[in-house]
């Protein structure tokens, strides 16, 4: 009965506890005993809490979605193409440079840089010594120069190299080292034309000379092209190109390679012989203002510029201002022809070999006597310059030396041309007028001086010296051509017997010149140290070269003086020069004797000659003439009659 009573004890709990949750689905009923509610349970209004809640989170991920897709998709496509998509340059040759034949003279080559991502490279640093030594470099450098640039994702590890080294560094298979397409400047004569062409930097863009002056035009364009790289910094597709490359313009010069290369073996031999510290040689056509050839010493290699002797790159032929001396003698004597006051056959009184100027003394080497206006030409008498300018006014003399260019730039276009010195008149003292009639008082380049020249050779028309071929400026009258063909003859004189550089001769050529020996000042004062000169022109019927030797502090020990030293070098590079531009011979008659005097002594033509200095012909490049094979030795250093040198100066100068 017990068990029969429980059995229907649970069934009725179970009948109610059905019906009170069919209540509380209706809605029903009071939560319990002893008065207190049952609190009502809503389901529905949860389910549709739920139901909200998820449908306000699709909205937001519609949303999401919207913005993503739609409204901002182009930001988050660049967002995601910078982490794999590059912009990267296309890299382009700078422009070939040419001499006037269009032997190439500067090129660029291609080259490798090799580059690295740190972040990827420093992840694994069981890698750096094989990658150090590969790059020729220690482990710890290349670990500190990674870990300074951790936070960025490019650094040069070794730029510029040959492409098979690059090949062979990327062989290692390091991730995050890659490399990239750049160009080297190549320059295959060296320093014979360093000073000219000047060089370009480790991004290629010019630095000095040509390179400098006409970068705009020889530097081309990068171009740009979107490529995809992976984690690794290797290009895996290249997408599309963005600009295309455009190589740099080219450009001719005037230079002739074969007649640079000469000027620059002959000034080098000068310098060996006379132990000068620095010397210039400037070649130019007289009837174009082309500049041929300019070479200076010291040099340098532009193949491999070091920053260790910054002396040696300046071009000094147009940088650096020299007292011309004796060089100022033909423009004092054309200046005087131009103002009337002297004619050529003119007589001077230049006894007794010296004449007072303030309290200091003009003086010429030798008492020469009474000599006519050529004869002071010819001689280089310092005193007969003197009595020469005293003639014209003041004002008179400076306009002519302004006017043949000298105290202004010469306009070549060159970086770093200076401009020389030339003080007004009101800026003159007592004896400045008398010092510069000989070249004293005032400053030039040798650019300046060969224009000068060049000009006195035109028919008096000077032009503009110019470097590109093709740049030709108008001719400008500066001199009656009547009288520069007088001071040409003048001139003729120095190189001839009785003058002052009959080692300037050429045979079968008249040759029109003036030597000049100029004392060195320091610190106020000159010294026993000389610049030596000879400034010319050839041949004198037609004139088609002018050229200016310079050498600086000779040893004078040795031969110093201006035509002992400089017209040497002057008649051996014009001597190539007019045998390779074809330059017909003005002078028949003296080669004819010359000739007749080689047929005579012919059998004994192998005999040993002393005092020569044999010339290694072997050195030369092909395209350039053989050199003259014996050189006289330098002959004995007294002055003699080489060059009127002035021998009271006064301290602060001879202004």
């Amino acid at each position: 009965m017990s068990g029969r009573r429980q059995s229907q004890e649970r069934g009725g709990d179970a009948r109610g506890w059905v019906e009170r949750l069919r209540e509380r689905l209706r809605g029903g009923d009071a939560r319990g005993h002893g008065g207190r509610g049952r609190a009502q349970f809503d389901l529905r209004g949860r389910l549709m809490l739920v139901s909200g809640g998820l449908a306000l989170c699709a909205v937001a991920l519609i949303g999401r979605a919207v913005d993503v897709q739609l409204v901002r998709s182009e930001f988050y496509q660049k967002q995601g193409e910078e982490r794999f998509l590059r912009e990267i340059a296309i890299p382009t040759s700078r422009g070939m440079i040419t001499d006037r034949n269009g032997e190439p003279l500067a090129v660029s080559t291609p080259v490798e840089s090799v580059w690295a991502n740190p972040q990827e490279v420093l992840k694994k640093p069981a890698n750096l010594p094989r990658l150090a030594a590969a790059l020729g470099t220690d482990t710890d450098t290349l670990s500190r120069k990674l870990t300074q640039r951790a936070d960025k994702e490019f650094v040069y590890l070794k730029r510029r190299i040959n492409p098979n080294e690059a090949r062979r560094i990327l062989a290692l298979g390091i991730p995050g080292v890659a490399s990239q397409r750049e160009y080297r400047r190549f320059y295959p004569q060296g320093e014979a034309i360093a000073h000219v062409l000047g060089f370009t930097n480790i991004d290629d863009a010019g630095q000095e000379g040509l390179e400098l002056a006409l970068d705009e035009w020889l530097r081309g364009k990068p171009g740009l092209k979107r490529v995809i790289r992976d984690r690794n910094g290797r290009i895996v597709e290249e997408v599309g190109l963005i600009r295309a490359a455009e190589p740099g313009k080219n450009v001719t010069l005037t230079i002739d390679r074969r007649i640079q290369y000469l000027a620059y073996r002959e000034l080098k031999a000068a310098l060996a012989q006379t132990r000068a510290t620095s010397g210039s040689v400037v070649v130019l056509d007289v009837a174009t203002g082309e500049v041929l050839a300019m070479a200076n010493l010291p040099s340098f290699n532009p193949n491999a510029v070091t920053l260790g002797n910054r002396d040696a790159h300046r071009n000094r032929a147009v940088t650096d201002v020299i007292e011309p001396g004796s060089t100022m003698k033909p423009m004092t004597v054309a200046a005087a022809l131009e103002a009337g006051v002297i004619t050529p056959h003119t007589m001077f009184d230049t006894n007794p070999g010296w004449i007072p100027n303030g309290r200091w003394k003009t003086t010429d080497t030798h008492n020469y006597g009474v000599l006519d206006t050529t004869g002071v030409i010819r001689k280089s008498s310092n005193i007969g310059s003197a009595k020469i300018v005293h003639r014209m006014s003041s004002q008179q003399f400076y306009d002519f030396l302004a006017r043949m260019g000298y105290g202004r730039s010469t306009n070549s276009g060159f970086p770093g041309e200076s401009p020389g010195s030339l003080p007004k008149p009101q800026f003159w003292s007592g004896t400045t007028k008398q010092t510069m009639a000989y070249g004293y008082g005032m400053n030039a380049t040798p650019l300046q001086i060969a224009r000068a020249y060049a000009a006195m050779g035109n028919g008096g028309k000077a032009l503009r010296p110019t470097f590109v071929k093709g740049d030709i400026a108008e001719a400008e009258d500066v001199l009656a051509p009547r009288i520069a063909g007088d001071v040409m003859k003048m001139m003729q004189t120095v190189t001839e017997p009785g003058g002052t550089a009959t080692q300037a001769a050429i045979l079968g050529y008249h040759v029109a010149g003036k030597t000049g020996t100029a004392r060195i000042s320091y610190n106020g004062t000159y010294s026993r140290r000389y610049n030596a000169f000879f400034a010319g022109l050839v041949p004198v019927d037609n004139p088609r070269f002018s050229m200016v030797v310079v050498l600086k502090d000779p040893d004078p020990s040795l031969a110093y003086t201006g035509g002992l030293v400089s017209a040497p070098v002057f008649k051996n590079v014009m001597e190539g020069a007019l045998r390779l531009m074809d330059v017909p011979p003005d002078d028949i008659d003296s080669w004819l004797v010359a000739q007749r005097g080689v047929d005579r002594t012919r059998p004994l033509a192998n005999l040993a000659q002393p005092n020569v200095v044999q010339t290694n012909v072997a050195q030369m490049p092909a395209a350039v003439p053989p050199p003259v094979v014996a050189r006289a030795a330098p002959a004995s250093p007294a002055v003699a009659d080489d060059d009127a040198l002035p021998q009271a100066i006064d301290a602060g100068g001879a202004r």
